[in-house]
């Protein structure tokens, strides 16, 4: 990995952290998810205008992204609801870049080098040590949240896998990035219409504002770890994405005010550790 794919990552990861930071509009999980894809996708649209169409080959991955963002949503909705989201859902970000790994392996063929592998270790074991001991104390856990969890985590490492693999087979990043964005969008309306009828759609006209701006800068961040997958191994982009658990702890101490725990700093050092490795190997 290039020093300048590898800061852009790390760049993508801080804003990832930030725009979940800036979420503080009053809805529903259900409906802030959706109004967060339909901002992205809205940001997205006027790129069609100068992007590719893509090849018919290209498609099946689009459609497979969508589908696998509809269950990632799904899930991460249902590990909200099911117990301590600051842990589930660190603790389905900390075992998605073993799963890509993995997937990239046995499905893909993309074997990381040994320094490599050890920080995707690294950093999975400290995101997972955010998640059990950040915050809340681990005996808070309950079986259904970690199942709807690790749900989650499936759901992640398999639209990173198609992403990875689409958007090298597309003419660009940038064309296969805007037209997921544009189709995911749809289908989260189409959803949203289904389970919550049409009156949903005044309460998100209401929020439209942050729905935009979070949704561009989630777009914008996902965009770059698409288009860095077409520059280096997709197993250690997606485990360098996850640092964004890093950041949005920084945040919580620094600008939140949260206490910087024991455990904390722990995990805050794994992660490095791993970044670390990941840039070496």
């Amino acid at each position: 990995m290039t020093l300048f794919v590898f800061l852009a990552v790390l760049s993508a990861a801080a804003m990832h952290a930030i725009w979940n930071a800036l979420v503080k509009v009053h809805l529903d999980r259900f409906l802030s998810i959706t109004l967060m894809t339909l901002g992205t996708g809205l940001a997205a649209l006027p790129a069609l205008a100068f992007v590719e169409v893509p090849k018919p080959e290209v498609w099946p991955y689009i459609i497979a992204s969508v589908i696998f963002h509809m269950g990632y949503r799904t899930f991460l909705v249902g590990a909200y609801q099911a117990g301590d989201f600051a842990q589930t859902y660190p603790l389905a970000r900390g075992a998605a870049p073993l799963l890509s790994a993995l997937g990239g392996i046995f499905l893909l063929g993309e074997v990381p080098a040994p320094l490599a592998i050890a920080g995707i270790v690294m950093l999975s074991i400290g995101t997972l040590v955010m998640s059990f001991r950040g915050g809340a104390h681990l005996e808070k856990l309950n079986l259904r949240a970690v199942g709807f969890a690790l749900g989650t985590s499936i759901f992640i490492a398999s639209y990173t896998l198609s992403d990875g693999t689409g958007a090298r087979l597309a003419a660009t990043a940038q064309s296969y990035a805007a037209w997921v964005f544009v189709c995911d969008a749809l289908s989260a309306l189409a959803l949203c219409i289904a389970f919550r009828g049409p009156r949903s759609l005044a309460v998100l006209a209401r929020d439209w504002k942050a729905g935009l701006f979070t949704g561009a800068l989630s777009g914008a961040a996902y965009w770059i770890v698409m288009w860095a997958m077409t520059k280096a191994p997709i197993a250690s982009v997606a485990s360098l994405r996850e640092t964004s658990i890093l950041f949005a702890m920084l945040i919580s101490v620094l600008a939140l005010g949260e206490k910087m725990t024991v455990w904390r700093a722990a995990a805050a050092l794994g992660i490095v550790a791993g970044v670390a490795a990941l840039r070496m190997g």
